[in-house]
């Protein structure tokens, strides 16, 4: 399951801030369809995802219905993307598949 979307980077401030895209509406809806196959656990959901040619993995986080995806700062920095800035990324849902299980995980 593929999707490609982009939206506006929100930042969490909790002990350290977090970055994250909030994933659209419409992919959600197919998302929570395979969410059960799919998640490892707590609702989260393992996807790969390419932003700006960097390939990393990661998990959706579930959040108010939808899902937030966490844009880790080895990705984020580099492009100097922060709270706010727009940013379009490709995401493959990996099916059974916790992140790092399957090409040691990380940005690369």
């Amino acid at each position: 399951m593929r999707f490609e979307f982009g939206g506006c980077v929100v930042e969490w401030r909790g002990p350290a801030p977090y970055y994250f895209l909030p994933v659209p509406e419409e992919e959600c809806e197919e998302i929570r369809a395979v969410a059960a196959m799919a998640s490892y656990g707590w609702g989260v959901v393992p996807v790969e995802v390419t932003l700006g040619g960097v390939v990393f993995e990661t998990s959706l986080f579930p959040k108010d219905g939808g899902y937030l995806l966490p844009l880790r700062s080895a990705v984020r920095r580099p492009r100097g993307l922060g709270a706010g800035d727009e940013v379009r990324v490709e995401l493959r849902v990996r099916l059974g598949q916790a992140p790092g299980t399957s090409r040691g995980g990380g940005a690369r």
